[in-house]
């Protein structure tokens, strides 16, 4: 987390961006049973119940705990349970199994919500800055679950062969298919990209440092649907000279032979959602494609994908609180194009930037140390936030990251080209 250092917080609106925060949790489990909201799907994903009372644990340790003299832990099991990847507050339960925790039951977790939220905002007019600064990121850290919960639940009842909806389907109106991609220019020479100012901030957004961008042009809009079953239609996933080595192994290995979620329906493809399964529209941005996939597709095209570095550039000028973004609890998925650039919304955009800590980036001190920096290997950064994105959660700075292989998050392309 950036440090706020000029900026003062007033309790009351902390109370009310907490409040509301916690209820937009709520909201996203409420269709539910204990059932849904238990079973582990995979091993990159979590039970909804578990993410309901991680964010809790997150509260109750670095809040309560640590600031509140006096307070008694809810359940002293708890920390075990629901602490994540915190060494510093030692042993947990391990990542494969939390699926198997059947009890506590769902009601029980959401008491355990209630319990805890009552007890914060109780005690918030008598915290420090240094405990009202990791409320504002334990809202932001659960606003990062919210978009799992979404994106766990989606690939849970994917596993269940009937294929249930979790919420109807809302009215389509059609669009027109968008225009060809159109490019860009982007800036050349030195530019400074990274989080400056007090507003929040995660740590591996900063510091802001100056960078070197080669002459470039950025696509307009992320590729479609349409232009995937292009690609597809093409020999795509049969063609090694479009892949990496690893993605071809990944390819060859996985038997992968479109998005995740798509499924052939006589000529055309159709998709798995929030709202059950649907035709695919061609018109949308692509989605749940890995970043081995992303990477085969701009190859395909006879171009490339963006630096993070050019990325930034390019989207500064736009409005993050913008574009499709996650507002209240439905069947959220990324919807066409309706003119302009939209740099922020639909689907998180995979760049060709290994994940690693920018010039001069310090973990801070304690467990929440632990939250960006060990994780910088290995992985890609992916920018702009997407349709199960809370509003107002990302900026133009935000450096999401995934492996390379996975997509089970809502994952598009914005494609960029030399000059």
């Amino acid at each position: 987390m950036q440090p706020r250092r000029d900026r003062a917080f007033a309790p009351d609106e902390l109370v009310q961006r907490f409040q509301a925060v916690r209820g937009l949790s709520a909201a996203l489990v409420a269709r539910l049973s204990d059932a849904d909201a238990t079973i582990q799907s995979m091993d990159d994903a979590s039970p909804a119940k578990w993410h309901l009372a991680h964010t809790t644990w997150f509260f109750e340790t670095f809040v309560l705990r640590d600031h509140v003299p006096g307070y008694t832990l809810r359940d002293a099991r708890f920390p075990f349970l629901y602490n994540s990847y915190y060494e510093a507050e030692g042993a947990r339960h391990a990542r494969n199994r939390r699926g198997m925790i059947t009890r506590p039951t769902l009601d029980e977790v959401l008491g355990y919500r209630h319990a805890v939220d009552s007890a914060l905002v109780a005690a918030i007019g008598d915290l420090p800055g240094d405990a009202l600064e990791l409320i504002e990121l334990g809202c932001n850290h659960e606003q990062q679950h919210q978009e799992l919960l979404l994106t766990d639940i989606l690939h849970l009842f994917a596993q269940n062969p009937v294929e249930p909806a979790i919420w109807p389907a809302p009215r389509k109106v059609p669009v027109p298919m968008p225009a060809p991609i159109g490019w860009t220019e982007g800036a050349a020479g030195i530019a400074e990209i990274g989080h400056a100012g007090t507003d929040f901030a995660f740590d591996c957004e900063g510091p802001r440092h100056a960078t070197l961008l080669h002459p470039h042009a950025i696509a307009d809009r992320t590729v479609t649907n349409g232009e995937w079953a292009a690609f597809i239609a093409d020999g795509g996933y049969a063609e090694p000279r479009h892949w990496l080595a690893d993605g071809w192994a990944w390819v060859r290995s996985e038997g992968i032979e479109a998005p995740l979620y798509w499924q052939r329906e006589g000529e055309g493809w159709t998709r798995f959602g929030l709202d059950g399964r649907r035709a695919v529209d061609p018109a949308a941005p692509v989605t749940h494609v890995s970043f081995f996939e992303a990477d085969a597709y701009a190859a395909w095209a006879g171009v490339r994908l963006p630096t993070e570095a050019e990325w930034e550039a390019a989207a500064a000028a736009h409005d993050p609180q913008g574009g499709n973004l996650l507002d209240t609890a439905g069947p959220v998925e990324p919807r066409p194009s309706t003119g302009g650039p939209a740099f922020f919304g639909d689907v998180w955009e995979w760049t060709g930037s290994a994940y690693r800590p920018y010039p001069g980036f310090q973990t801070a001190e304690g467990a929440v140390g632990e939250y960006n920096g060990k994780f910088m290997s290995g992985q890609f950064v992916l920018r702009g936030g997407s349709c199960a994105t809370p509003r107002g959660h990302v900026r133009a700075s935000y450096r999401n990251f995934f492996y390379p292989h996975q997509r089970w998050q809502f994952t598009g392309v914005r494609l960029a080209k030399d000059l």
